[in-house]
């Protein structure tokens, strides 16, 4: 069982038992431990007895594998979302945010949603060629493309693959509308590219932003960017007059839910016009990552962090139905609606995602039809 920071003993033990890596090892990385699969069938369990061994204390290095996709575009019905098409560059996200809802994905792969969620990325490097090639199929439809949807366009190892960029130059190639969701700062090296979509209402750029306590960033969100990062891109892409939403996700229970109010008032300092919010949602492996991640870094946060969870999610601990995954309901989900829409109104900003450009659309390749 950890103790807390004051010596203290937690009120819930770890629910994954001890770490395959020490904690110097994963020193940068959000989860706490990298739980088995749970399509496997054999379940193993770390047994730690004396000095760790050299491989459990070695840095975990990030593993960048190169995968040849079949299509770029995902659908979606769910009316929970404002999009019906996203494209994902990578699967797996650096960054490492412990709260990810995407992290139960890694388990189709045969990983931990845990650490390797984290370190085993897959890079589609053929994602720009295979998007403009279903753009331009016969009977395509415009609508928004969300980018970065299950994992952020703008990790890290984005530096070095650019697929994300190459993406962007297709949709802009086809005035094809897109909308951006990201945690990074990285996003202002495409500024040139964002900045000429907008200007034809081609564009949204989405930054997450769940707190503005640097310690506590760097548990939740460890690989990305500080929160005073993040509003100096906000600020950056408004001047360039790319139009910008704050997303205050996820709000967490006990632990950052006492910052909407400030978050979006310098959210608005810094050039966002508009406001996302989703309440922490935890789907399938989540849970316990979470749980365990509570009981190493606020052992006393825990206990009322899934009790509001709790109640704003029927009694359980996720509720995976349409309408009521994000926002929750009840009275606890209720009044945090109520403080975003009483803030953001004050504040002067817009709220969910604007309607973007879909007439100017031109399907590649289009033009060779005249000769």
């Amino acid at each position: 069982m950890a103790a807390s920071r004051d010596g203290s003993t937690p009120r819930f033990p770890m629910r994954l038992g001890s770490s395959t890596r020490s904690p110097e090892a994963r020193r940068g990385r959000g989860a706490t431990a990298n739980p088995t699969s749970r399509y496997e069938t054999a379940k193993r369990e770390n047994f730690q007895d004396g000095d760790w061994e050299t491989d459990a204390i070695a840095p975990l290095r990030t593993q960048v594998t190169l995968e040849r996709a079949g299509r770029m575009i995902a659908r979606n019905s769910s009316p929970d979302i404002p999009f019906d098409r996203s494209v994902n560059p990578y699967r797996g996200c650096e960054h490492g945010c412990i709260y990810c809802y995407a992290r139960p994905t890694h388990a189709w792969l045969g990983l931990s949603p845990g650490l390797d969620f984290e370190s085993r990325i897959f890079a589609k490097p053929d994602a720009a060629q295979l998007l403009k090639r279903e753009i331009a199929a016969p009977g395509y439809q415009p609508e928004t493309i969300a980018l970065g949807t299950a994992t952020d366009p703008y990790q890290p190892v984005e530096r070095e693959h650019g697929i994300t960029r190459a993406v962007l130059e297709v949709l802009r190639a086809a005035r094809h509308p897109v909308a951006v969701t990201t945690k990074s700062d990285l996003v202002l090296r495409d500024l040139d590219i964002l900045a000429e979509m907008a200007a034809e209402n081609l564009v949204l750029v989405a930054i997450s932003l769940p707190t503005l306590d640097p310690r506590l960033a760097r548990l939740l969100d460890p690989r990305a960017p500080r929160p005073e990062k993040r509003l100096a891109a906000m600020r950056r892409l408004s001047e360039a007059g790319v139009p910008v939403m704050v997303n205050v996700s996820p709000i967490i229970p006990g632990l950052t839910d006492h910052e909407i109010e400030a978050i979006l008032a310098k959210a608005r300092e810094n050039g966002a016009s508009r406001i996302g919010h989703a309440l922490l949602r935890l789907p399938g492996e989540v849970a316990d990552l979470v749980a365990d991640w509570f009981a190493e870094h606020y052992p006393e946060c825990q206990a009322r962090a899934f009790a509001l969870l709790a109640q704003a999610r029927g009694g359980r601990e996720n509720d995976p139905r349409f309408g009521h995954r994000f926002r929750g309901e009840g009275p606890y989900a209720e009044l945090i609606g109520q403080r975003v829409r009483i803030a953001g109104g004050r504040l002067g900003f817009a709220f969910g995602r604007m309607a973007l450009n879909t007439a100017a659309f031109r399907k590649p390749g289009a033009q060779l039809a005249l000769f």
